[in-house]
């Protein structure tokens, strides 16, 4: 068993969390019974915190991929019950989770002091030019991948993490064995739907203070949120500490960036193009990214054959799949990577 390395993130000079301290705000006791060694590896400037279980007879590696607002603590549970046989590498996406450059953090949370409801998606300039669109987080992955000497994947993304394992597939062909999609879909674009998400994300990004982790019970709000069945307390806390400490600028660029006409309209190509098998997970009670939209984004892909042969709908399942329903994702993953 490996030894965990210690850590800790910083709120106000003060520890939010730390794993060897028992006056912590949260411990940082993992739930899901086995220990793994925390890394980071330096991607364009930005030190990147990434864990890696130990090789396996199997010649592809799994690659996990978080959504927003999100960390790679939330696939344990499932690589838990993958790594025996599977090699499994999760890690934190550019400005979220331990994934972030200390120095740019502080002053943009300096920054953000101002309100965010009046920054538009004008006035962040064009998401071509982004550090924060999908296609940007594909090219810190490959980058990931090469300096970890990765050659043959499986991309395994929740949410923003499945559009990003999307644009991974179509970046590093070579390398990418092929893609599974976890409460991800969409390529519709709705305008009124997407402008009331836009303006309610960034209002939602308003109401961080660092300080919100040590109200009594707070965390109880996020045991509910977009699942079907309350989350243990043990998540509830993870999510308000992921909510809390992420980079300002990534939180808000990521959300308006990956939201765009434009973006949302190149998916359905995206996927098309993809010669990679492509699955997609889809929780059956999933209110944030409806089955519906789901199905839509994989018939266009040619394993649909028409009555949705890549789809796979876990019942009594919100939006966080992997934590409510480990068993199933896992057992998922495995057959399909095994049938492939």
């Amino acid at each position: 068993m490996k030894k965990v390395r210690s850590y800790e993130l910083k709120i106000n000079n003060s520890s939010l969390l730390t794993s060897n301290s028992s006056h912590s705000v949260f411990s940082r006791t993992r739930p899901w019974g086995y220990d793994i060694s925390m890394a980071t590896i330096e991607i364009l400037g930005v030190p990147h915190a990434y864990e890696l279980t130990a090789p396996t007879s199997c010649p592809h590696a799994l690659v996990f991929i978080h959504g927003w607002l999100n960390s790679r603590g939330y696939w344990q549970p499932v690589i838990s019950r993958l790594s025996d046989d599977l090699q499994c590498l999760s890690y934190d996406l550019r400005g979220f989770g331990e994934s972030q450059s200390q120095v740019k953090t502080d002053v943009s949370r300096a920054e953000t002091s101002l309100s965010l409801t009046a920054i538009s998606s004008n006035a962040l300039g064009s998401p071509i030019d982004s550090l924060y669109t999908p296609v940007a987080y594909a090219k810190d992955l490959a980058i990931l991948l090469k300096q970890l000497n990765i050659t043959s994947a499986w991309l395994i993304g929740h949410s923003l993490g499945g559009t990003i394992a999307l644009w991974g597939a179509d970046q590093i062909p070579e390398c990418v064995k092929g893609v599974i999609c976890i409460n991800a879909g969409g390529g519709i674009y709705l305008k009124e739907a997407f402008e009331q998400f836009r303006s309610a994300g960034q209002k939602f990004l308003q109401v961080r203070p660092r300080w919100l982790p040590q109200v009594p019970l707070i965390d109880l709000l996020f045991t509910r949120a977009s699942v079907v069945r309350p989350l243990e307390r043990y998540w509830a806390r993870q999510r308000l500490i992921d909510f809390v400490v992420a980079d300002p600028e990534a939180a808000l660029r990521t959300l308006l960036d990956s939201t765009t006409e434009e973006e949302i309209n190149r998916l359905p190509e995206l996927v098309s193009q993809l010669k990679q098998p492509v699955y997609f997970l889809a929780g059956a009670e999933d209110k944030v990214m409806e089955p519906k939209y789901v199905r839509h984004l994989a018939s266009f892909h040619r394993l649909f054959q028409y009555c949705g042969d890549n789809v796979l709908e876990i019942p009594d399942c919100g939006h966080l799949t992997m934590l409510e329903q480990p068993d199933a994702v896992a057992g998922h993953i495995r057959s399909i990577v095994n049938s492939h």
